[in-house]
C-alpha cells in the first residue's frame, strides 16, 4: 500500500496502522530534525523535539484531520515544541536568577563555609522530623522516587506519601525559618546539591 497520498497516509495513521506510522518517520525525520536543528542549534535538543512530535502525532492520531495536509501539521509541531522549551527555559533561568538574588538577600554570613554550613542545618532538622515522615521526605527528595516507587517500597497508599513529604515541608519550612527557606529550596532544585544532604532514616 502506498503512503503518499495525503488523506490515505492519515487514515491509516487514524486506524493505528504501523506501517503508515514508519513511513511518516522514514519521510519526515531527517526533515523536521534540521529544521528543528535550525531553530534550537542544538542537536540533542533537537532530536528530543522531533521525537516528542512523533509520539504525540500518534497518541492524538485519532484527532487528525485527513483535509490538512500532514506535512504542514508536523512542521508547525516542531515549532510549538521549540517555542514551549524556549519558555520553559526562559522560565527557569528567571527562577534561578531570583533565587541567586534572594539568597543574597536573605544570608548575611560571607564566610567559604557558608554552603557546608547551610547543608549542615538542614540535615539536622531533617533528622528531627519524624521517622515515618523523614523516611518518605528522604526517599523522595533525596532518592529521587516518585510517590507510586514509594508507595510500593513502603506498602503505603499514594495518598499517604503525599501527606507525609506534605508534612515534612510544612514542618522544615517553620523550623528552617526565613533566613534558610530560600537555601532549602535551591537545595531541593538543584541536582548537585541534593547528593550533598545525607540522612539517616
Amino acid at each position: 500500500m502506498s503512503f503518499d497520498d495525503n488523506a490515505t497516509l492519515i487514515e491509516n495513521l487514524q486506524i493505528g496502522n504501523e506501517k503508515a506510522y514508519m513511513f511518516l518517520l522514514d519521510t519526515y525525520h531527517k526533515r523536521l530534525y534540521a529544521y528543528a536543528l535550525s531553530l534550537l542549534h542544538d542537536s540533542a535538543m533537537a532530536e528530543d523535539i522531533v521525537q516528542n512530535v512523533f509520539l504525540k502525532t500518534w497518541k492524538s492520531r485519532k484527532k487528525l484531520n485527513k483535509q490538512f495536509a500532514i506535512k504542514s501539521f508536523l512542521y508547525k509541531a516542531v515549532y510549538n515544541e521549540f517555542i514551549n522549551s524556549y519558555q520553559k527555559k526562559k522560565a527557569m533561568m528567571l527562577l534561578q536568577q531570583k533565587y541567586i538574588e534572594s539568597l543574597g538577600e536573605v544570608v548575611e554570613e560571607t564566610d567559604d563555609n557558608l554552603i557546608e554550613k547551610m547543608i549542615a542545618i538542614v540535615n539536622e532538622e531533617i533528622k528531627k522530623l519524624p521517622p515515618k515522615c523523614q523516611k518518605v521526605f528522604v526517599l523522595s527528595k533525596k532518592e529521587g522516587l516518585t510517590n507510586v516507587e514509594i508507595s510500593d517500597h513502603l506498602n503505603v497508599s499514594i495518598k499517604t506519601v503525599e501527606a507525609q513529604i506534605t508534612k515534612a515541608f510544612t514542618i522544615l519550612r517553620k523550623s528552617l525559618g526565613k533566613k534558610y527557606e530560600m537555601i532549602f529550596f535551591v537545595f531541593f532544585g538543584t541536582t548537585a546539591l541534593k547528593k550533598n544532604i545525607v540522612t539517616n532514616p
